[in-house]
């Protein structure tokens, strides 16, 4: 291996692990435009501004595909949503939040029973004011802030899809980067040392070209020209 091949091997396996690394942060890649916002993936769901949009909750649900309607967590969360819909959606907009009422606890909670450490009600609105079993809530982009709606017989015209960053990639393990510097060292010291037995294999082989240039030559032997010069002397006397 030349030892320029060494340096490039290095620089492709230093180029892959910042790629997998700078990828661990993605949203899902299902053909769908998400948005990320502080670890989180949003899915706005849009289509033809000039048709009328309604959607029950159950319908609302099966657009997000194997995630969840949107849930929020802060304030910042809910001016983010906010700021956004209008590069989306036209006009004022309620959007279906992934809220339920529980009836075995007697409060609200979002799915995967997250309990709201944040909320957003409508001014004296105290929730539940439906009944508890038909109970949702949803985001009006007018006020920023939540109402209570039924489950069964109200139709809103917003709908957020939201995921966690590598939603597809959960369940498996994330890279680690002290893992992938060991392993790059590891490599580099195998490679350094291929290349010094390969030095010195070369050294010893005979004939090698790349000692062949470097052999010693010298350039005159003292006792042959001591010799030569006796010869020439005595060839001078005898000459008339």
């Amino acid at each position: 291996m030349e030892p320029v091949s060494l340096a490039s091997v290095c620089f492709a396996l230093l180029s892959c692990v910042f790629v997998q690394l700078s990828s661990a942060g993605d949203c899902p890649a299902d053909g769908r435009t998400w948005v990320p916002f502080r670890e989180r993936c949003y899915h706005f769901v849009h289509g033809e501004e000039d048709r009328i949009k309604s959607y029950t909750f159950q319908r609302a649900k099966t657009f997000c595909q194997g995630f969840e309607l949107v849930t929020i967590q802060s304030a910042e969360e809910n001016d983010f949503i906010l700021k956004y819909s209008p590069e989306v959606w036209k006009g004022n907009i309620n959007v279906w939040l992934g809220m339920y009422y529980d009836t075995d606890s007697d409060e609200m909670k979002w799915f995967g029973e997250q309990p709201l450490s944040y909320t957003n009600w409508e001014r004296g609105t105290t929730p539940p004011e439906l009944i508890p079993v038909d109970t949702c809530a949803a985001l009006h982009s007018d006020s920023g802030r939540w109402g209570n709606v039924s489950c069964l017989e109200e139709v809103e015209n917003g709908v957020i899809c939201e995921a966690a960053e590598n939603a597809e990639e959960q369940g498996k393990q994330k890279p680690s980067v002290l893992l992938s510097v060991i392993v790059i060292l590891s490599v580099v010291a195998i490679m350094g040392v291929s290349a010094v037995i390969w030095f010195l294999h070369e050294k010893r082989s005979p004939g090698a070209a790349m000692f062949t240039a470097f052999e010693y030559h010298p350039p005159f032997r003292a006792a042959d020209a001591d010799r030569s010069c006796l010869v020439e002397a005595e060839e001078t006397e005898d000459m008339p």
